[in-house]
């Protein structure tokens, strides 16, 4: 496999790279890059497989290097210090990212999953443009969902609440559409951790933006617009009450 760096730190640079070489033997290092420029006068040229790459360049960013990519486009892992709201987005459009300083194993996963994904160059550019509006706008959006044809983007505003099965979620939309996912419903807490949604219980998650009302009761019930009522667990009742009553 075909690799370029993209990176304007030169140690970061020669940490990936001796990494690369050490745990990840069946790639090949085809040219490093420090901007923008070079990134994209590289990447045309050799046409990667693979393609580290750092956000924050000198003379620009890495969405840049993206735009001036040509046919066929390179898989892409991005490297980026830590920044809770640039992951938060990472997470959200489901695309591939490392956090400097970076930790072997999670290199070796990364590659490992590089190797074996055969995601359409569509979807990539897709993703791409969800993660752009995401960073670009300062708020998050989209989610993306993995469906049987791929992956679904989904606007965050419209999704009304999250229902747990097991190992799947039922998310329910605001136009009364369904999206059965294979995901715990766990994730989808950790994920939108930080916006308008709420976990009443174990098995439901739902948009605050949608409460219509609360019923009282030992936990109380909630009302949401669609006229789902769902009931909320005791012990997180204050909170809830808590929450609401500052949204």
């Amino acid at each position: 496999m075909k690799v370029i760096i993209v990176e304007d730190e030169a140690h970061s640079r020669k940490t990936l790279s001796n990494f690369l070489h050490k745990y990840c033997p069946e790639i090949e290092i085809t040219a490093q890059a420090d901007t923008v420029n070079s990134a994209i006068l590289s990447v045309n040229t050799t046409h990667p497989d693979l393609l580290f790459l750092d956000i924050d360049l000198p003379d620009g960013s890495g969405f840049d290097v993206l735009d001036s990519i040509v046919k066929p486009w390179p898989k892409i892992i991005f490297v980026t210090a830590y920044n809770q709201y640039a992951v938060k987005a990472f997470q959200i459009s489901a695309i591939d990212y490392l956090l400097k300083p970076i930790d072997p194993q999670l290199l070796i996963k990364a590659v490992q999953k590089a190797s074996s994904n055969e995601e359409p160059a569509g979807q990539m550019v897709q993703k791409m443009e969800v993660m752009r509006e995401n960073r670009i706008s300062g708020q998050l959006h989209k989610i993306a969902i993995p469906s049987q044809n791929g992956i679904q983007m989904i606007r965050i505003e419209d999704i009304v609440r999250f229902e747990a099965d097991g190992n799947y979620t039922t998310i329910f939309m605001r136009d009364k559409s369904k999206l059965v996912v294979t995901k715990k419903i766990k994730e989808f807490e950790m994920l939108l951790e930080g916006l308008h949604f709420y976990r009443l219980h174990q098995s439901h998650i739902v948009n605050l933006h949608f409460v219509e009302r609360y019923i009282r009761g030992e936990g109380g019930t909630v009302v949401l617009e669609d006229g789902s009522q769902i009931e909320v667990a005791r012990r997180r009742k204050e909170d809830f009450l808590d929450r609401l009553s500052h949204f």
